[in-house]
């Protein structure tokens, strides 16, 4: 059992991994009265393609990490959401695309509901009948998401800039491959992936880190996994040029959906984390609420308070993704570009990067006090190869120069895709 402590931060977190493989994460937070817990696997949406350890290349249909996460929660007795509920928690679940968490919050019976949590997710009920059923689900809300404008702007941009990495895929796959998914494809899937060594457990709040981990322990002694061991994820090349620079849709909107980006390579271990920082400092520097540009958009009606920027990186792809709703989204498009590219030409002036360092700073100690984001972006730094408790003193090393230089790298017109709702039938 090893203790970690952040004194920049005032945080010490506890941590070991387990004779099975699994990582187990407990960060105190003394006076908290409400604990939350993650039970992650890194297994997402991505993942359709891959080799188990020991075995042969397998090809499962699109939409299965995320059919998966949903059988999860039934068990022979009974829905376990009404145990959690019993115990006076909220659990949930979500999958994106690269990883698959469980999650509970709670105030009381913290133990009870650790051990439940830890219970249902290493123990799968799958059969044909009830996988059958969920069929119908899962279709019926692919459907409803298909009338859903900022999910089909979201998605669209993704399918203009990608054509063979799966991240273009919808998380929930199609109609058509989900009425594919068998019990026994399940089953390789969960396998394969919910193993101890591909999963992490991280419980933040009012717990005490030694008797946390003494429980896990405890747990996993009386289980029984086979060996772990090597999975290798099999992703076909993606060409470096978008698929198609400007995808467009209509759907009863009252105003036009618009948001554009730019596709690049990703990169991997200590260089991914670095390399996300800079890139979401400067997009902040240019586009977030307290620039001059976002001023002037605003002040000619071109934006709402909705409009804003990311950067999403993972295994295989990274992209920028800037924009909301819009009058007009070809001129906001190209009003945003060429300040970008004036920006890639010019540099961004010294002082609006020290105060945007200061502020995306800030914004990182506040979300310090909310266990909710601790725990999900722990785990997705841990992912990236970094630690979410030493993104202060990323910051601080960050240089003009280098933030100058990712945004050259970055803002290239050559790899910009544009996607767009406009207000009109489906």
């Amino acid at each position: 059992m090893a203790e970690t402590s952040y004194p920049k931060l005032q945080e010490t977190i506890w941590h070991e991994k387990l004779d099975n493989g699994l990582e187990v994460f407990v960060l105190p937070k003394p006076g908290f009265t409400k604990t939350y817990a993650t039970f992650t696997t890194r297994y997402g949406s991505v993942d359709n393609h891959f080799i188990p350890p020991g075995g042969q290349p397998i090809k499962v249909p699109d939409g299965i990490a995320h059919f998966l996460e949903h059988k999860m929660f039934e068990e022979p007795e009974g829905d376990i959401f009404s145990t959690f509920a019993s115990q006076g928690a909220s659990a949930n679940a979500y999958t994106s695309f690269d990883r698959t968490v469980y999650l509970f919050t709670a105030t009381h019976e913290v133990a009870a509901n650790l051990d439940t949590l830890l219970h249902f997710v290493q123990n799968p009920y799958f059969t044909d009948e009830n996988v059958e059923k969920e069929k119908g689900i899962i279709v019926q809300e692919i459907d409803m998401y298909k009338d859903n404008p900022d999910w089909r702007v979201y998605f669209g941009l993704i399918e203009a800039m990608y054509s063979k990495h799966p991240v273009h895929i919808d998380i929930a796959g199609t109609a058509e491959s989900v009425r594919s998914i068998t019990k026994e494809m399940l089953y390789d899937c969960y396998h394969t992936f919910y193993h101890p060594t591909n999963m992490t457990l991280f419980v933040v709040g009012g717990v005490d880190p030694k008797e946390t981990l003494e429980q896990v322990k405890r747990d996993q002694a009386g289980k029984t996994f086979p060996p772990g061991g090597e999975i290798k994820r099999l992703f076909e090349p993606e060409p470096d040029e978008v698929t198609t620079e400007k995808k467009e849709l209509q759907l009863p909107v009252s105003l036009p959906k618009c948001l554009f980006g730019f596709k690049e390579e990703q990169t991997e271990g200590g260089d991914a984390v670095r390399r996300e920082l800079a890139s979401k400092l400067m997009l902040e520097a240019l586009l977030g609420s307290s620039s001059a540009l976002y001023q002037q958009l605003y002040d000619d009606n071109l934006i709402s308070d909705g409009f804003g920027h990311e950067y999403n990186t993972g295994p295989g792809y990274s992209f920028s993704m800037i924009g909301g709703e819009t009058r007009d989204p070809d001129e906001l498009v190209s009003r945003v570009s060429d300040a970008l590219y004036a920006a890639a030409r010019d540099g961004i002036a010294p002082e609006i990067f020290e105060r945007t360092r200061r502020k995306r700073i800030g914004s990182f100690l506040r979300m310090m006090n909310s266990p909710e984001s601790i725990a999900s972006e722990f785990t997705r730094y841990r992912h990236l190869g970094g630690d979410l408790f030493t993104l202060v003193e990323v910051y601080e090393s960050l240089t003009l120069e280098e933030v100058n230089a990712r945004l050259k790298e970055h803002a290239n017109p050559d790899r910009r895709a544009i996607s767009i709702v406009r207000s009109g039938n489906a």
